[in-house]
């Protein structure tokens, strides 16, 4: 039997038009400041028409901008490591207990989520400042751990909530143990839920910015994210250079992103409706 689509209402083709420009209208920005000239930059006449530059590409390509590719790659690759080996065994927890413990444990998580990251700054400044690991990849991908722990959590429940029990129950009567069960017929059913989980937590780490500025002592060891607030000073803002550091921090994400996309749509849709 074939399948007839309905023709799009005009009220949806306007709303996704809006949407559009909306989103794309700030990223064409972004590229064409990118580049310009500094005096270009101010001036509605030179907003569309001017006259290309690579100059912000050139000094934007420094060593700097490697180190700090490599930070943000070591620290986002860790935490989310760090938070799966955590946030999986954790939810399937909360997925499979019944009773007041899990209602506590889902309570005591969304509490967390409303905690402000800026009130956290000082309390693990303090912290790690007596662990004698300020200024270190580990201060910031520790902290990075506890801030998403509790979002990827979350966001994994309703995966495993998905799983029938009866696969887990002829498991068990197969002679599977526990933890064979969960490995072998659990964790396959998740995948999607999981890749879905790792693509959001590494994009969010990627961009955190507050943690990296604080726990850096040294602007020598900033990431990506932090490099980029070196373009704001006191003597102004340098608009080229960082629209064009923009655009290359975007790219691996923009990789990511479209490698990841059938997954995102895919573990997005099931998390939303179980």
């Amino acid at each position: 039997m074939t399948m007839v689509r309905k023709p799009t209402s005009p009220i949806t083709i306007g709303v996704r038009i809006a949407l559009a420009v909306v989103y794309l209208v700030p990223l064409l920005w972004i590229v064409l400041t990118s580049f310009k000239d500094g005096a270009d930059v101010i001036g509605s006449s030179t907003a569309l028409f001017f006259r290309p530059t690579l100059d912000a590409y050139r000094n934007a390509l420094s060593p700097e901008l490697f180190t700090a590719l490599g930070q943000s790659t070591v620290i986002a690759t860790t935490a989310t490591a760090i938070v799966l080996l955590i946030a999986i065994p954790a939810a399937y927890a909360l997925a499979r207990v019944r009773g007041i413990v899990p209602t506590i444990g889902l309570s005591v998580l969304i509490v967390l989520q409303m905690v402000p990251q800026t009130a956290t700054v000082i309390p693990l400044f303090q912290v790690f400042g007596s662990l004698r690991i300020l200024d270190s990849n580990t201060a910031v991908i520790l902290a990075d751990v506890a801030l998403m722990t509790p979002f990827a959590i979350i966001l994994l429940r309703p995966f495993f909530r998905s799983v029938p029990p009866a696969l887990e129950e002829a498991a068990s009567v197969d002679g599977a143990s526990s933890f064979r069960t969960f490995r072998s017929i659990v964790l396959p059913v998740v995948r999607n839920g999981i890749a879905t989980t790792a693509t959001l937590v590494f994009l969010i780490i990627w961009g955190e910015f507050l943690y990296a500025v604080n726990f850096f002592l040294t602007p020598g060891n900033y990431p990506l994210s932090a490099l980029l607030a070196q373009q704001v000073s006191s003597y102004g803002i340098n608009w080229p250079g960082l629209m064009a550091l923009g655009v290359i921090t975007s790219v691996p994400i923009l990789v990511l992103f479209l490698f990841t996309y059938r997954l995102l749509k895919e573990g997005l849709t099931v998390g939303a409706v179980k």
